[in-house]
């Protein structure tokens, strides 16, 4: 007679989750490849578009009930796969996930030809009687302070005080001593930005190394929970959506972050009005971490390189072959993957949906 697998997938070692990974690696080694055939040519949103479109084609043949939670096409009304829409085939039985998503992250730098771009998933099943997996932040962007192990372990050890208000000296200050390191051996990340002018001043006063990137946040936030990045800590406002699938690779990965939403008052006070009436009043000035974020022990993450990051290896053409390197985290087994993949692209039947194509 044939064993029964348990009835709740969070306690069977052989769940579905472990079974259908690597589909969701599938989708962005596609969106990836159609990606690069983009770069360089100024045109972001049509980028966009072909990443989508690869990445919906192998969901619907995906067999999980999915719903986008964090999507495409909110900050910058651009088109896209939105939040709450429905992914996966949604076959009776078949198992729920919270999917967030950015097609490519770092779109400037493709339109632009530029390093540090990639396309990344990240996923965590719905337990039985939950409602959702995943906390969505409404606001565009977020005060973010990411950290790896280390610090997330020193930090419990102090009831886990707030980063985000505190001057960041101290901050680096205490990561520093976390890390056996001196302050003027830290490695800090931010992004190039004039919202970033104060932060910038902070750093470079204690005298750590302070590396600014253009866009792609989500690779500078995981950079300090893996091992050999270089990477110490990553400061700065970017999108909440990102640090929602920021959140679930380090849910992987060990590492922590802190976060508040923020608000820049100069563009976007009818945004944070609207906020302001959505939500409850604590929310607006609460420090989240990636627990809050993330609930449950469910947590899936991955991304392909499109263009070069310190995350990843971009996208290498060769005549009719194509070579991608993914990475693949899963919370509930803590293993970490790096998947090199050469797809032949002559042989190689991309789904796609074709209503993100009209136009192109």
């Amino acid at each position: 007679m044939d064993a029964k697998l348990p009835a709740n997938p969070d306690s069977n070692p052989f769940d579905r989750e472990r079974m259908i990974e690597f589909e969701f690696v599938r989708a962005t080694e596609n969106a990836a490849l159609q990606a690069i055939r983009w770069s360089g040519r100024g045109e972001k949103e049509k980028a966009d578009a072909v990443a989508c479109a690869a990445i919906a084609g192998v969901f619907d043949q995906m067999d999980i009930q999915g719903e986008v939670v964090i999507g495409e096409g909110i900050k910058d009304e651009a088109p896209g796969i939105f939040i709450g829409e429905k992914l996966g085939t949604w076959k009776p039985g078949t198992p729920r996930f919270d999917i967030a998503m950015d097609p490519i992250d770092g779109t400037t730098n493709i339109a632009k030809g530029m390093p540090n771009s990639i396309s990344v998933i990240a996923a965590a099943q719905v337990a039985d009687g939950a409602t959702h997996a995943m906390r969505n932040l409404p606001s565009f962007y977020s005060h973010k302070i990411a950290y790896g192990p280390a610090v997330k372990a020193a930090l419990q050890g102090l009831g886990r005080p707030s980063f985000l208000d505190q001057p960041l000296a101290e901050v680096l200050g205490f990561v520093a001593e976390a890390l056996g390191k001196r302050v003027d051996e830290l490695v800090v990340v931010s992004m190039d930005r004039p919202r970033h002018d104060d932060i910038i001043r902070q750093v470079r006063q204690t005298g750590a190394a302070l590396r600014l990137i253009s866009d792609g946040d989500i690779t500078a936030a995981v950079a300090p929970s893996l091992e050999h990045s270089g990477v110490d800590l990553y400061v700065g406002m970017g999108g909440s959506p990102e640090g929602v699938l920021t959140a679930v690779a380090l849910k992987c990965l060990g590492g922590d972050m802190q976060l508040r939403m923020w608000f820049d008052m100069d563009r976007h006070a009818k945004h944070y009005q609207e906020i302001q009436e959505s939500v409850p009043p604590g929310d607006l000035s609460r420090v989240f971490h990636i627990d809050d974020l993330v609930q449950g022990d469910s947590a899936l993450f991955c991304a392909t390189g499109i263009t070069d990051s310190p995350l990843l290896p971009g996208v290498k053409l060769i005549g009719h072959r194509a070579e991608t390197h993914s990475i693949l985290m899963r919370a509930r087994s803590g293993t970490v993957r790096h998947i090199q993949a050469v797809h032949q692209l002559d042989r190689k039947n991309t789904p796609l949906r074709q209503a993100f194509l009209v136009g192109l």
